[in-house]
């Protein structure tokens, strides 16, 4: 060690990321592996960095006034970054320090060539790589120029882009401090970049290798194409040869040049392929050595790899963890549950604990592991075809993965076993009581868990819960229940399939359910229509509601001339549909119970957007709607060829499906409404612990599973260290996007439409409620913060039933994710929406205003202005 300023490389290791900042550490790991080489060189230390800053008090208010600036606001960002650069590169390197690199740098050569380049303390971290966001010097020499080059490190702490990086993130800027690496320049024959892992597709099995002649500015800075190299097992697996026009070299009296590459050049591969596959051998070990795929430079000199950086691959999704062997295939969940946000610890471990089919999880996120389902061809077929009738992009991302032969082998189906006595059971009646009974079984099943967890506390409540969750899964495999469901959805496709075949009808059902009975979820818009139609006669109260910023304002609404009326209509719709939110899969979401003035935007909407008694005009219309349609099929049907034979079958699907197609979304409710009542005994028990100084806040026990909880509870211990982990790792996962299908080599794959019945520049989607409608697009991704007018399309990446008040006030849907059969389609179908779901990137490339046109029979969007 040259003083406390400066360390060799070699002194360097990950356990000195606060002395040395992200690259270091990783290039001091990097200079210890056996067979790696890395350039000599130093680290200038955080120390200096620190005793730069202390020479520099105006840079402290800077700073403050940064850390409370919004990152969009780049004005003011750029002047007050390009301030505090200013003052820090007029620092004059102290002479203590000044002394302890130009020694350091003796080592190397005074006049050596070299790369002088940052290295904060929040870079190259697993959770942010902070890739590009400090500068690099490249070719500085002599000790002046090396010195003046130090600074400008220390001062790339605030360039713009790290600045607003830092701030997207989360991250104090008062924490983070900047070392600053010198090394000997490598003046290469070819460089680029190699990701350990596609960086694209995400699968871990193949590499990827980008490849330029000269320096490698060239490739980062985007002057040229690279050579890409695909390389999997050893092998080159496809390759892409670049017009490489340009080139990055070092000049000779100091820095960088771009120069023209000999045009008999430029079509030649920067490397062989054995040079490929050599570094991606280079690559898997330091990808071992770190635990994770790597993101690593690198450069070629005289056949001879030099590794200049090595970081994590932030973008990739996780993958499951399992003990199963061989290749492995998962759907996402979230894509069927309307939910593709991350979840918590504790709301992804209450979801496996009270779910119908064992799950995994990655990025926050459950999946199902379909491998089984998908190896035996009556499998296969089977579980193709039940995801293709709800969601054709899963069924073509699954598709796309079992079309490689040698991914998925099929094994022969198993011998069928010997049929139970008695056969399959009878199929269920088309009766109304059946679902009256399982609803009125589902309500006494709710009130003996209300009234059972309400005596129970401490040990005995976690003694308890096991119990409530055998009966809640009891309830919902029910064999009556599930034939239930079934009955409403299979009613829905033959009436949709032979409709179209008999009398050349697209999606049929749609209107022959309009304001089906018994939908809990339809039932809930339309009764906050019925709130405002109480809150719209008293003036005060509305203005009242205008200006709500927090979950007190029904405390203090019976102030107010008719808010006594308000607050207690309010209340009654809270204690029939309160427990629901947006996510509500997920039980640390706030429930509206828990945060009504999430409900204050959709009420304010009803009141100015309808007129009194809607909701019974809305629900009667409907109705009148599927009678006049249900008349015109059967009249229709009658004039064909044995005519009277398919209009009476019809007449039966119609009294089918509206018998059973409400009870759809009923199962839901059940799950939800004892999900609201665990989590109630769960926070009882989060605020004990909180009381014992056990947690500083309640809600730090989202972070722990279900078993951590019950462990704490009886134990009054919690590690703080692994909640600050689990805070940490959720943050990232917000940042990642699931796909509907998932490889165990970690390949992400969405699905793509095969059609070819879409207008250019029309966005492709699944048709899930049909009509056509003409309207301005509302992109809203919180429901709190709504705010529509009559004629307005609802634009979101996904609704779940929190959504459905908004349906009322809406004339079409497009969504992201979605099928056939998930509550937003249902929805839209019951208020006789045209809606489109499953459209990628809508809310991207559908801006807020413009006017679009849903096609909800054909399923695609066009943008008209």
């Amino acid at each position: 060690m040259i003083g406390q300023y400066v360390l060799d490389l070699q002194e360097v290791d990950e356990t000195q990321l606060a002395l040395v900042g992200g690259k270091g550490a990783h290039l001091g790991a990097l200079s210890r592996i056996e067979g790696i080489r890395v350039p000599d060189g130093f680290c200038v230390t955080t120390h200096a960095f620190r005793q730069i800053m202390a020479q520099a008090p105006t840079v402290e208010d800077l700073v403050d006034q940064l850390a409370h600036l919004n990152p969009d606001d780049r004005e003011t960002i750029r002047t007050l970054s390009a301030q505090i650069r200013r003052t820090i590169e007029g620092i004059a390197v102290p002479g203590d320090l000044a002394t302890a690199i130009t020694r350091a740098l003796s080592r190397l050569g005074e006049q050596t060539p070299c790369a002088v380049r940052s290295s904060a303390t929040a870079e190259d971290l697993p959770t942010a790589s902070f890739a590009g966001q400090q500068d690099t010097y490249l070719n500085v020499a002599g000790p002046t120029e090396i010195l003046r080059h130090v600074s400008r490190c220390w001062a790339s702490q605030f360039t713009e882009r790290a600045v607003t990086y830092r701030q997207r993130n989360g991250i104090d800027h008062r924490t983070v401090d900047m070392a600053v690496i010198v090394q000997r320049m490598v003046f290469p024959h070819a460089s680029g970049i190699l990701f350990t892992a596609d960086p694209v597709t995400g699968n871990r099995k193949v590499a990827t290798v980008d490849a330029g002649f000269g320096l490698g500015e060239a490739l980062v800075s985007g002057l040229v194409n690279p050579d890409v190299f695909k390389v999997r097992d050893g092998e080159v697996v496809a390759r892409t040869i670049a017009a490489k026009q340009r080139a990055v070299h070092a000049l000779p009296t100091g820095g960088t040049q771009a120069v023209e590459v000999d045009p008999q050049r430029q079509e030649e591969p920067a490397l062989t392929d054995a040079q490929a596959v050599r570094l991606v051998h280079l690559g898997r070990r330091l990808e071992e050595h770190f635990g994770c795929p790597q993101d690593i430079e690198w450069c070629l000199a005289d056949d001879d790899f030099q590794i200049v950086q090595s970081r994590p691959i932030t973008t990739l999704f996780p993958l499951p963890e399992t003990a199963e062997q061989g290749n492995r295939i998962y759907v996402s969940v979230g894509h069927q549950q309307m939910m593709t946000d991350p979840m918590k610890p504790l709301g992804l471990s209450m979801w496996k604990l009270t779910a119908m089919a064992p799950m995994t999880e990655a990025g926050g996120r459950l999946f199902v592991d379909a491998t089984r389902a998908l190896s035996t061809p009556k499998g296969r077929t089977g579980l193709l075809d039940l995801v293709g009738r709800g969601d054709p992009l899963t069924r073509d991302a699954l598709e796309t993965v079992l079309d490689r032969d040698d991914f998925l082998p099929l094994r022969p189906d198993p011998a069928p076993a010997n049929s139970p006595a008695g056969g399959a059971p009878a199929p269920i009646e088309t009766d109304p009581a059946v679902v009256d009974g399982l609803i009125e079984r589902s309500r006494a099943s709710i009130d003996a868990l209300r009234r059972d967890i309400a005596t129970k506390a401490g040990p005995a409540l976690f003694d308890f819960l096991p119990e409530a969750f055998e009966e809640h899964k009891r309830v919902l495999t029910d064999p009556l229940n599930h034939q239930a469901i079934m009955a409403g959805m299979e009613a829905t496709w033959w009436l949709n399939d032979k409709l179209h075949e008999w009398l050349g009808e697209k999606n049929a059902a749609d209107t022959l359910t309009l304001s089906a009975p018994d939908n809990i979820t339809s039932e809930m818009g339309l009764a906050l229509l019925d709130v405002a139609d109480v809150i719209r006669p008293h003036p005060e109260v509305v203005a009242f509601l205008q200006n709500v910023e927090d979950d007190s304002f029904l405390d203090e609404l019976p102030e107010y001339a008719g808010g006594t009326r308000a607050r207690d209509a309010i209340e009654g719709y809270l204690d029939r549909y309160g427990m629901r939110c947006a996510g509500e899969i997920d039980i640390t979401r706030p429930r509206w119970r828990e945060s009504p003035s999430t409900l204050v935007p959709a009420i304010l909407d009803n009141v100015r957007n309808f007129e009194p008694g809607a909701a019974r005009r809305r629900f009667e219309q409907g109705r009148q709607e599927a009678w006049k349609k249900e008349q015109d099929v059967l009249t229709r049907l009658r004039a064909l060829p044995d005519g009277e034979s398919k209009a009476d079958e019809t007449k039966r699907m119609i009294k089918r499906v509206r018998t059973f197609i409400g009870y759809r979304e009923y199962p839901k409710y059940d799950i939800v409404s004892r999900y609201f009542l665990y989590k109630q005994a769960l926070m009882k028990e989060a605020e004990r612990l909180v009381q014992a100084k056990v947690l500083p806040e309640k809600e730090d026990v989202f972070y722990l599973t279900f078993q951590e909880l019950h462990d704490a509870v009886r134990s009054n211990r919690v590690d703080d260290r692994l909640v600050r982990q689990r805070k940490e790792a959720f943050q990232t996962y917000q940042a990642l996007t699931p796909s509907r299908v998932l490889t165990s080599e970690g390949e992400t794959v969405n699905g793509a439409y095969r059609r070819d019945d879409v207008p250019d520049g029309a966005l492709a989607g699944l048709p899930v409620s049909g009509g056509t409608v003409e309207g301005r697009a509302r992109v809203i991704l919180d429901m709190g913060q709504a705010d529509l007018e009559p004629g307005d399309i609802l634009v979101t990446a996904f609704t779940d039933p929190s959504w459905s008040p908004l349906f009322v006030g809406i004339a079409g849907l497009v969504t992201e994710v979605g099928g056939l059969m998930t509550h937003g389609a249902v929805i839209a179908r019951e208020y006789g929406l045209p809606a489109v779901v499953g459209v990628d990137r809508a809310t991207r490339l559908i801006l807020d205003g413009r006017r679009i046109r849903v096609h909800g029979s054909d399923g695609y969007v066009e943008i008209l202005s």
